[in-house]
């Protein structure tokens, strides 16, 4: 038997080599595989590692099994108050069923293009059913919910499973922006004006108020000034009559003082009298 030669060996050796690392493939921890033959399936390899196949009969595409993003072009949406906004919506999914995610899609790119605009109607339906002011309220999570559930069947077709759907931006056309802010703008003056209306027939009620209040004090305190004053005028008249009518002579001299007090108080009064004036008949003897 003839022993085979160096360069023979190195050659079988090589081919064995490439044969070998032909029939065996690694799957990645955040990766699982298809395994094909002549475009048929054979199966399908989800647990990391080495595993083997057949050596140029079958090949070997791998998928991604973590999550991934989904991300349709950004699309008008009329809400249920007849407003138009622009929504760019962005959904996170797994791929459940690679063989069947690769014969629907292909690739990531091709989900995209295929279900991206499946999602986008999905989205344009719900937005449909509410207006404005539940879209930026806690509403807008109970609308993502059941954008969600609507696409879930047209998610399994392609093997994937929708992890979540959010809304990445939403923002009015220019066009409507400018008319919407201009009605908010003339909405919140017109509520201006009704407060400041308000306002001032409430100041005006408070200074009617305030001034009839004031009326009735003063008219209360006239009244009471007036009839102390009249108490007091009467109590001076009673006494001014009592001492009359005890002493005359000694009442007349008071009150002829008292009238000297009065002219004479300031000390520039000047009287031209004749000595027997009866004003000075109690200065005589002085």
């Amino acid at each position: 038997m003839t022993k085979p030669s160096l360069p023979a060996i190195f050659i079988g050796g090589f081919i064995a080599l490439i044969v070998l690392a032909n029939a065996i493939f690694v799957v990645p921890q955040t990766a699982q595989a298809v395994v094909m033959q002549f475009g048929a399936f054979v199966r399908e390899e989800k647990s990391p590692g080495l595993h083997m196949k057949i050596p140029f009969v079958q090949d070997v595409t791998l998928f991604d099994k973590r999550i991934l993003d989904l991300d349709p072009p950004e699309t008008a949406v009329l809400l249920s108050d007849q407003l138009r906004i622009n929504i760019d919506l962005y959904a996170r999914y797994r791929i459940n069923d690679p063989f069947q995610f690769m014969i629907r899609a292909r690739n990531e790119e091709g989900l995209n293009n295929r279900l991206g605009p499946t999602i986008n109607n999905k989205m344009r339906n719900e937005l449909a059913k509410v207006n404005l002011t539940d879209l930026l309220s806690e509403k807008r999570d109970d609308v993502m919910v059941a954008i969600k559930n609507s696409t879930e069947a047209d998610a399994k077709n392609f093997g994937i499973e929708i992890v979540d759907i959010r809304i990445g931006r939403s923002e009015l056309p220019d066009e409507v922006s400018a008319s919407t802010f201009a009605r908010m703008k003339a909405d919140r003056e017109q509520r201006a004006k009704e407060a400041r209306a308000q306002g001032a027939e409430k100041a005006t009620q408070i200074r009617a108020a305030a001034d009839k209040e004031r009326t009735v004090l003063l008219a209360e305190a006239n009244k009471q000034a007036q009839i102390l004053t009249g108490q007091g005028d009467a109590a001076k008249t009673k006494i001014l009559a009592d001492a009359y009518g005890r002493d005359p002579k000694f009442f007349e001299l008071y009150r002829t003082l008292e009238a000297y007090r009065a002219a004479f108080g300031n000390g520039d009064t000047t009287m031209v009298l004749t000595p027997d004036s009866d004003f000075m008949r109690y200065m005589k003897g002085y």
